[in-house]
């Protein structure tokens, strides 16, 4: 038996899934933690002191402790947020989160919103078990690890190439369920094949098709979640025409079954 002593310069408190139903506003507070928010849907805007954030879908905030912070006006109808509280045990200040830890900026866009919510979802799932184990400071460091990470940067050598990069990236989300393939969307850039999957990945940091399943997923993962299709009518609809092969990638994408999935997830922890 192989026995490891790990130490975490976090503890987790406890996190969540905000839902709003368009009432309400933030209530003001001084918080004794950290708070990490990421927005999936909407805009939320909160005030840190003086300081007024808007935070859109796809970024995240850190809230500090012994700070004040209020929302600003009226949730919006469409916003969906997670939020986690934790305390750092090795600094008080923000400067020793930052020194120590990870250069964690306070508000950012994040470079892969999808693996982001994926891991919320995760501690979200692990946060119900009656048992508690470090599992939840893992998932953690790797969501504040993401934060951390830089986007894509633009590369002043090869700015035709971003820019190719980007245009295949926005088909993939646009048109995920149609056939699409490295030699499809090559011929409709009007480039070469392995050109494009080089620049691709240089900027996004995923092969083409890593991230034209990513993107399947992440659409049969709300398909499954808000309709009773079929397995087969949602793989269809999210670009697989054959379902042993969605079954497939979805497994390996997020580690369970589409059955399991749909039994997992829809048993978030939310408040609204």
């Amino acid at each position: 038996m192989l026995e490891l002593s790990i130490a975490f310069p976090i503890q987790v408190q406890n996190g969540g899934l905000f839902i709003s139903r368009g009432v309400g506003s933030h209530p003001a507070r001084i918080l004794t933690s950290w708070e990490v928010i990421f927005v999936e849907r909407g805009q939320l805007q909160i005030r840190e002191d003086d300081r007024l954030f808007t935070v859109q879908a796809g970024e995240s905030l850190l809230l500090r402790p012994g700070h004040r912070h209020v929302g600003e006006g009226t949730f919006p109808a469409d916003l969906k947020f997670y939020w986690l509280h934790f305390d750092w045990l090795k600094a008080t200040s923000a400067a020793g989160l930052h020194a120590t830890l990870l250069n964690i900026p306070q508000h950012t866009r994040v470079s892969d919103p999808q693996y982001v919510i994926s891991l919320f979802r995760q501690f979200l799932s692990e946060q119900e078990n009656i048992h508690r184990s470090i599992a939840l400071e893992c998932i953690l460091l790797l969501i504040l690890q993401q934060i951390a990470a830089p986007g894509p940067q633009e590369s002043t050598n090869d700015s035709p190439g971003l820019a190719l990069a980007w245009k295949a990236n926005q088909i993939i989300r646009t048109q995920f369920h149609l056939p699409l393939s490295t030699s499809s969307l090559a011929k409709e850039l009007h480039c070469n094949a392995d050109y494009l999957g080089r620049v691709y990945r240089r900027t996004f940091r995923l092969t083409l098709t890593e991230a034209l399943h990513r993107q399947r997923v992440l659409m049969a993962e709300k398909l499954l979640i808000n309709n009773s299709l079929s397995l087969t009518e949602v793989g269809r609809q999210c670009g697989f025409n054959d379902t042993s092969y969605f079954r497939q990638i979805f497994r390996k994408h997020t580690g369970l079954t589409p059955a399991s999935w749909k039994r997992r997830y829809c048993k978030e922890h939310i408040n609204s």
